[in-house]
């Protein structure tokens, strides 16, 4: 006899569709699954046996076939094990095979019968509402993330015996809970607030300009100069998340398997900072199953990657196109799949070795060759797609102390992310489909940007002067952009160009000596820090004695 039911199988962050058949004939008894099964499927054959045994119902005792079609779609997982044990139970009469269609169900069995949950639940729902599913059969423990899923028939279980009696007595079941969950997740960051930083007025100023034009940000300085805390500052001046970017970002992380046990929508903006010791599987994805890595998993949110000199050459090199493109495609020889990975990068590093280089105060022990190895640790390439490019320096005790002793009094995070979203509201009114200033195109940039003339004069020198590339000059101008909304400016002057021009430490580092590697000149952390309204008047002199 022949049965049928339905699930599906996780291919990146989608749910594709997989027909579950089962057909017993005569022959020695055994379960056999063919159509492309990988391992945790094939064992579903022993979980699928003592589930149905110790549930109290009768396993054939005859040759059990079970097909998953399409049968070159690679099938993975134990969530399989439901649909399977299903067909089995309407295959051998326990169960009329009309109760199963519509039904869209997965879940893994233990071997007393209970269901166990399963990741990638909220795919699996939006796959199963897009194909007309009569309702979705899923694990308790599940509930909350496809319960996010509108207007989708929801029937969750503990067990295959309580699965199975709601498949013959459908008006028993209780009411489907459609109601949608808010939770922050398991990885939930434990935000910074601006307020505890202490001095850093040049870090504090870049780090609000990359919230409010999501551009990409480098803090370069000795140990203990606030790099980490700065970075982690930033996911409370990013602008709420939408309800959309919120069920994506969901789904991400339910297919990657991290939402928790309570699951819910992730309201928060995710914040990662693997170590620099990772493979390039674990920060940009892949392995045999291609999982999405660290960068796909700070989407919509902070991707710090603290120590970045301290990280293989060859695994940055692949941030380069992911960053400037937004998304990921990774490409195997049976599949390519996209991950997206819109992200605000924050890098921080330490100007040398031993970390003070350049420091008026302490002597550097590294030697000009070891300082200049270690700084080629990171390509140009790199560095040309980092907006901005702050060097600090180490903090006075006068200004720690009037921290503690609490007469300094800086602005906190909430004060700060006002600004932010006021120039997030000039952008989404005025920048094509309301993106913000880092995604602007060329084209976008030149109609849109509202550049005045003597800032484009200024920024021509500056391009002169310093052999700037052609993508970071487009980026000058987006941060000036972005400098000029959060100051509420229509137009963009020559001071926000002026400004925008004091974050590029290592063009301004490598001067005009083109084709040089500006990797082998480590910064000087002595000048840095300087207020950008010093740098702004000296660009405005030069372009003034230029003409």
């Amino acid at each position: 006899m022949l049965a049928r039911c339905s699930g599906a199988t996780l291919v990146g962050l989608e749910a594709r569709a997989v027909a579950v058949e089962v057909d017993i004939a005569p022959g020695l008894p055994g379960l056999q699954v063919v159509g492309l099964a990988d391992a945790a499927v094939q064992e579903s054959r022993q979980r699928v046996r003592a589930a149905i045994r110790n549930s109290q119902l009768r396993m054939p005792l005859t040759r059990v076939v079970v097909n998953l079609a399409p049968a070159d779609l690679r099938k993975e997982g134990p969530a399989f094990d439901l649909p399977i044990a299903l067909a089995v139970l309407a295959a051998s009469d326990q169960l009329d095979p009309r109760q199963l269609e519509g039904i869209w169900c997965a879940g893994e069995l233990g071997l007393g019968g209970e269901l166990r949950p399963v990741r990638g639940a909220v795919a699996l729902a939006l796959a199963a509402q897009r194909h007309g599913a009569r309702a979705l059969l899923l694990p308790r423990a599940n509930h909350h993330e496809a319960a996010l899923v509108e207007q989708l028939p929801l029937v969750v279980a503990d067990s295959l015996s309580e699965a199975l009696h709601w498949l013959q007595h459908p008006d028993q079941a209780p009411e489907p809970a459609l109601a949608q969950a808010t939770g922050l997740g398991a990885d939930a960051p434990q935000l910074g607030d601006l307020a505890s930083v202490q001095g850093q007025l040049h870090g504090r100023r870049a780090l609000e300009i990359a919230a409010a034009g999501g551009h990409h940000l480098l803090l370069v300085g000795p140990p203990g100069s606030g790099k980490t805390l700065l970075a982690r500052c930033l996911p409370g001046l990013l602008p709420e998340l939408s309800r959309a970017e919120q069920l994506e970002l969901t789904q991400l992380y339910s297919v990657a398997g991290l939402l928790g046990a309570q699951g819910g929508l992730l309201q928060q903006r995710p914040f990662r900072s693997p170590h620099h010791s990772c493979s390039s599987a674990a920060l940009v994805g892949g392995g045999a199953q291609l999982r999405p890595g660290e960068l796909p998993l700070a989407h919509r949110g902070v991707l710090f990657l603290d120590e970045l000199a301290e990280f293989r050459r060859d695994v940055l090199n692949q941030l380069r196109q992911p960053l400037e493109q937004g998304e990921l495609w990774l490409s195997r020889a049976r599949q390519r799949l996209r991950f997206p990975c819109a992200v605000n990068l924050v890098a921080a590093t330490n100007p040398c070795a031993c970390g003070w280089a350049g420091d008026p105060e302490r002597t550097c022990s590294c030697g000009t060759a070891q300082q200049q190895r270690y700084w080629g640790r990171l390509s140009g390439p790199l560095l040309d797609r980092i907006d901005l490019q702050v060097v600090m320096r180490r903090l006075e005790g006068s200004t720690l102390g009037a921290g503690f002793r609490g007469t300094s009094a800086a602005e906190a995070s909430a004060v700060v992310r006002a600004r932010v979203h006021a120039a997030r509201e000039r952008m989404r009114s005025r920048n094509p489909q309301g993106v913000s200033n880092s995604q602007l195109s060329a084209t976008d940039l030149r109609q849109h940007g509202a550049i005045s003339s003597e800032a484009l004069d200024l920024w021509q020198l500056a391009i002169d002067q310093r052999g700037l590339s052609a993508r970071a000059a487009e980026r000058v101008l987006r941060v000036g952009r972005t400098i000029a909304d959060l100051g509420g400016h229509s137009h963009v002057n020559a001071s926000a160009v002026a400004e925008a021009l004091s974050y590029r430490s290592f063009d301004q580092l490598s001067g005009a000596g083109a084709g040089r590697d500006r990797a082998a000149h480590p910064p000087a952390v002595a000048d840095a820090g300087a207020p950008p309204g010093g740098y702004r008047r000296r660009c405005q002199r030069s372009s003034r004695s230029s003409d």
